[in-house]
């Protein structure tokens, strides 16, 4: 975080999201996650759901309605299902633009791939992280994708580039809410969304709270 922030909020914990896994945590509002992308080319699908009620969760159909926009920035948070903002990127030294169009991977896209058998997937990884908090949702929201670079054509086509952050980016969330967030460092080894040679790699997370909190 920012030198002026970082002496406001204390660190509470640390950990690695492990290349082609996914991670849950809770988050009250005002917490601070750091999402670092030490490599640059990682994309991470995330998720939102309250504390409160888990069937309001980050909408990607209500985002676009909101902010008239395809793409998350630090001006315009994520908004709920109840249109309400639940994540703001407080901070953010990425290339700045992250997708809202792509769905999570899954197992049909890898079948589609030509992948036989079990391959890792972001859907799967959202259900898992969320089960090691006691947690079943019976759908697969659309994420967020950070440091995923997808445009649309002036046909209306979609664009999916090469991505774009440099290694060592970060975003820094914040809680707007009592929220559970939820991350999968995406598995996808086939297609070039994690870059030109096609590997997953690992992500890093770190929690702040505000000085003073409890």
């Amino acid at each position: 975080m920012k030198r002026e922030d970082a002496m406001d909020y204390r660190l509470d914990d640390s950990l690695v999201l492990a290349a082609g896994t996914g991670k849950a945590v809770r988050m009250r509002a005002g917490q601070r996650l750091k999402l670092t992308n030490p490599f640059g080319t990682q994309a991470i699908d995330f998720w939102a759901f309250t504390q409160a009620d888990i069937y309001e969760f980050t909408s990607m159909d209500n985002f676009r309605s909101v902010h008239s926009t395809v793409h998350v920035t630090s001006d315009t948070p994520l908004v709920s299902t109840k249109r309400r903002p639940l994540v703001s990127i407080v901070e953010d030294t990425s290339s700045g633009r992250h997708d809202t169009l792509l769905c999570a991977c899954n197992a049909d896209i890898y079948r589609q791939l030509g992948v036989t058998g079990y391959h890792r997937s972001c859907a799967d990884n959202l259900h898992k992280g969320l089960a090691e908090l006691g947690i079943r949702f019976p759908v697969t929201p659309a994420p967020a994708n950070f440091f995923m670079c997808v445009d649309v054509r002036a046909d209306g086509s979609l664009d999916r580039l090469l991505p774009a952050s440099k290694p060592g980016s970060y975003l820094v969330l914040q809680a707007e809410a009592d929220i559970i967030m939820a991350f999968s460092c995406c598995p996808q080894d086939i297609t070039p969304i994690n870059g030109e040679d096609r590997t997953p790699r690992d992500c890093l997370i770190d929690i702040f709270s505000p000085a003073g909190s409890a």
